[in-house]
């Protein structure tokens, strides 16, 4: 089994996330109750190396791997990453609460074709006992997670090349979630509610539904701030590099904002809204208590507000490191900038510390 969930591991573990466009670094340690970034990069990746969330060419994001550990001049060896939520199928089953971690594994196994329309020697599985069952405290709810092992294999694969070794797999929700952990008390009501995390990423826009700090739903749909890069490319004769330059940096014709701009943030309201409508008729929810945006394209100044002024729910933009030291070869604003970006790979250093 291979440890996709909060099995206990105590070495510091850089937490890298792989996305469709750029891979993602971050090194946090811990003095007491405070957490602090010792180091941190991000590096872009060439074009289709990794498509929506599947890494096609190994070599050249195991190039990109060991460019952003360069930078960041860590020290670690020992790496958490993670699969996307699509390639994982969760179930969670009932168990006998008298059971040891041993007997609950060989049970799962024996019965894991009940969850899992795979062969077990194609899975990489693992599971984590959730908690007593409401009413029945001889029995516990236990979260099963399974992935294809050519998913977890092609991470292993790409940190090698990087001179890396993966010590855990997670699951990009569960990272999420851990990263949650740190900006619910930014948020009125903290963990003790429903929170929409949207994540905006350049392909693909990610909805993370939390109750109570939990993981109830998520989905991935095809929509991204690749879109916007691709309209300022169009509409003004640039190549695809100078309009994401110019995207982040400015310096564009006047009509960019009105033009372009407002009519992407209007699509991103769209998209939220959609997001948000799925969820609600697949659960017996009808509204959430705060949207928090993340990702890339979150950093869109003005986004957050016409989010909440257009769907009339309270939202913000993640920032995991609000209340983090910084260390000195880390620089302040760019990472308080890359942010909302940067809450997978948060979850996943977070791992340093199960």
């Amino acid at each position: 089994m291979f440890p996709f969930l909060s099995k206990k591991a105590t070495t510091a573990k850089l937490g890298i996330d792989i996305s469709s466009t750029s891979v993602k670094m971050l090194e946090l340690s811990r003095s007491g109750n405070r957490y602090k970034v010792e180091a941190y990069s991000v590096e872009p990746l060439p074009p289709n190396a990794v498509v929506e969330k599947n890494i096609t060419d190994v070599e050249a994001v195991g190039e990109v791997v060991r460019k952003v550990v360069t930078r960041s001049k860590t020290g670690l060896k020992n790496v958490a990453v993670a699969v996307a939520g699509s390639s994982v199928i969760t179930k969670t089953i009932e168990m006998d609460s008298s059971m040891s971690e041993d007997e609950m594994d060989s049970q799962i196994k024996v019965e894991a074709d009940q969850y899992i329309p795979y062969p077990l020697d194609e899975v990489a599985l693992d599971f984590e006992v959730q908690g007593a069952v409401d009413g029945a405290p001889e029995r516990v709810e236990v979260l099963l997670a399974a992935c294809r092992n050519e998913n977890v294999e092609l991470r292993v694969d790409v940190l090698d090349v990087a001179g890396l070794t993966a010590k855990v797999v997670d699951v990009e929700a569960y990272a999420m979630e851990r990263a949650f952990s740190l900006v619910a008390d930014q948020i009125e009501g903290g963990e003790d509610q429903t929170v929409a995390i949207v994540d905006i990423g350049s392909t693909m826009t990610t909805l993370s539904v939390l109750h109570d700090g939990r993981t109830i739903y998520t989905r991935e749909q095809l929509f991204g701030g690749r879109q916007l890069t691709e309209e300022i490319q169009r509409r003004y004769g640039l190549s695809f590099e100078e309009a994401g330059l110019a995207k982040k940096q400015g310096g564009l014709p006047d009509d960019y904002e009105t033009e372009v701009l407002e009519p992407f943030k209007e699509a991103v309201v769209q998209q939220v809204t959609r997001s948000l409508q799925f969820f609600f008729s697949s659960s017996q929810y009808n509204d959430v208590d705060h949207i928090l945006l993340a990702g890339g394209t979150a950093s869109i100044p003005g986004l957050a507000e016409l989010v909440q002024d257009k769907v009339g729910t309270s939202a913000s933009i993640a920032n995991p490191f609000v209340d983090m030291a910084i260390s000195s070869k880390v620089n302040a604003s760019v990472l308080s900038n890359d942010a909302p970006s940067l809450m997978i790979a948060c979850g996943l250093a977070l791992r340093s510390f199960d």
